[in-house]
């Protein structure tokens, strides 16, 4: 890994250890897990490594290969408020592992994720596979709970985004050749094997060219838009509201938002409607999986990204296209953005005897529209793997 080498060029010694947390897709699910709906999705074969060692005076020393700047802090003093860099994710971090653990070592590292950023959870990924360095050298033993909650605290808390348990939940609990179907309610999860019955399938991702980060995007509205959709339903039916920043709309019956949501601003039933179709979308495609007919599961995947478009009214005009390109590409089975949808990029769930013509028909009409992009559009190949190894 040439993390490994950078730390050797840092430190004049090699990393005492290499940590881990690969990436996510979520095919079904998107934008419902902050208001507690239910989510499919697979961890997949690239991810963020970080070249470590412990360092005993207690400092936290961290380059990335993807950012010039280094970031260094005490773990016993992390800046109360961020930083507005790309360590914020990892000072909030420490403060969220120190709420629940003991720590006094620190960690020398070099960051290097193995794909483009946006789109596929790597903001929670660096997160993980910093938390999970740090727990070994400290001797934590975390349950996976705890990393979960650690991380979405560090997202939540510290850097701002409002994002739900998605992306750490995909990360940790995947396993190769298995849907974690997940309800964020309560957490309970199921990871269906992949039916032997299913036809051949791999993973192919399109990075737009463009990268993004939530924190500066609409996606805290669209959250915010979502939870006052709740929030009035609740008040129009007469259901006990309470606290704002507590409602979900998971609590509000579908019978409900039927009954009143005509009442509702338009922006405000079109989130609550994208949240409704997409939980049906999520049980539809956990049968469809479970039967292994990637197909029917492929064709949700693809009314999900519509449901993004039309109803949560996010995407980029790249993703917008790279997603129109795909819906007529033959041997895909569906697909959607990765991620929120602002820039980015989109996933496929495809049949490998097409991946060649896929990827020779997606970039030659991406590039004619958006000729701009030649050198910063790429694709990958990807497969399910297993989620992070926790010390």
């Amino acid at each position: 890994m040439l993390c490994e080498e950078r730390f050797q060029q840092f430190y004049g010694r090699a990393p005492e250890g290499v940590s881990f947390c690969p990436y996510r897709i979520c095919p079904l699910g998107a934008q419902v897990d902050h208001n507690l709906g239910k989510i499919t999705g697979l961890a997949i074969d690239k991810g963020i490594y970080i070249a470590c060692s412990p360092a005993q005076n207690g400092v936290i020393e961290l380059a990335s290969l993807q950012f010039g700047k280094r970031a260094q802090w005490h773990v016993s003093s992390t800046p109360e408020v961020k930083q507005n860099d790309w360590a914020d994710y990892l000072r909030g971090a420490v403060i969220e592992l120190a709420k629940r653990f003991p720590l006094q070592v620190g960690l020398s590292g070099v960051i290097e994720g193995t794909l483009p950023i946006g789109g596929l959870s790597s903001s929670a990924a660096v997160i993980i596979s910093f938390l999970s360095a740090l727990c070994r050298v400290n001797g934590i033993h975390p349950a996976a709970r705890d990393i979960i909650l650690t991380a979405l605290a560090a997202e939540n808390n510290y850097v701002g985004v409002s994002c739900g348990k998605l992306d750490q939940s995909c990360e940790v609990y995947s396993k190769k050749d298995h849907l974690l179907y997940l309800d964020t309610k309560d957490d309970s999860y199921e990871l269906i094997p992949q039916n032997p019955n299913m036809k051949p399938c791999e993973i192919l991702i399109f990075f737009s060219g463009i990268e993004r980060t939530l924190a500066g995007s609409g996606y805290n509205m669209r959250v915010d838009e979502l939870k006052s959709a709740a929030y009035a339903l609740k008040a129009f039916s007469g259901m006990e509201y309470g606290r704002f920043n507590e409602t979900v709309l998971r609590d509000v019956p579908r019978e409900v938002y039927e009954e009143y949501r005509d009442r509702l601003p338009e922006n405000w039933a079109k989130r609550a409607e994208h949240w409704y179709t997409e939980y049906d979308r999520v049980e539809a495609g956990a049968e469809a999986w479970r039967r292994g007919d990637i197909e029917e599961y492929g064709r949700l995947s693809f009314e999900s990204g519509r449901s993004s478009i039309y109803n949560w009214e996010t995407g980029s005009p790249e993703l917008k296209t790279l997603y129109e390109i795909m819906t007529r590409t033959d041997g895909i089975y569906g697909g959607r953005f990765s991620g929120a949808g602002f820039k980015g990029c989109c996933m496929a769930l495809a049949d490998p005897a097409f991946e060649e013509s896929i990827l020779e028909k997606v970039e030659r009409e991406y590039l004619a529209a958006f000729p701009a992009l030649e050198g910063k559009y790429s694709a990958h190949v990807c497969h399910s793997a297993d989620g992070v190894r926790l010390p």
